[in-house]
């Protein structure tokens, strides 16, 4: 038995629903200490070449503001729309949330295939289409912003040990040289 054009298009827009926010959820629910670390899948690429991928090649930089914003969608989520503080402390959440946001939208794909089952043949690549439309543009983003706070961050870590270096030579008993 095939189900009417209009049903299937119902069930697909009912299915998607409900992957995005299952799968939004599940990295809701995941530990902060889970995403502290930049693992395999958030680590950078070569192609990525320091974030001109996505600033020169996809200028993300243009569209990024017209993505949807959903981290605060469940108690207790995180909005990233814009940075609320510049400390090394909120710039280091904010970046573990990029993290978090972007397995979302991975997991967000994986159950395409799952689609094949109810889909005719024809209406398949539809839905490969949306999969890839409405995720890919936000792992981009997401990628294009915790490259640049991980930027800041380890510039403010190397800044604080070489202020901590200039500290420890100027203190008494001490020239204030680097020169022993």
């Amino acid at each position: 038995m095939t189900l009417p054009i209009a049903a299937v298009v119902g069930v697909d827009v009912a299915a998607w629903c409900a992957v995005q926010v299952a799968s939004g959820y599940a990295v809701h629910r995941l530990p902060d200490e889970w995403l502290a670390a930049d693992r395999w899948l958030f680590r950078e690429r070569r192609v990525e070449r320091g974030g001109d991928l996505y600033r020169r090649t996809l200028a993300v930089p243009r569209w990024k503001r017209l993505l949807p914003e959903a981290g605060a969608l469940f108690a207790g989520g995180f909005d990233k729309r814009a940075l609320r503080a510049t400390d090394t402390a909120h710039l280091a959440h904010h970046l573990r949330e990029t993290r978090r946001a972007e397995l979302g939208h991975w997991l967000a794909i994986v159950p395409l295939p799952l689609f094949a089952v109810w889909n005719p043949p024809g209406m398949w690549p539809a839905m490969a289409v949306y999969a890839l439309a409405v995720n890919l543009p936000c792992i981009a983003a997401q990628r294009y912003n915790r490259l640049r706070l991980s930027r800041v961050l380890a510039a403010r870590a190397s800044g604080s040990r070489s202020s901590a270096a200039a500290r420890r030579r100027s203190s008494p008993g001490t020239s204030g040289s680097s020169i022993p």
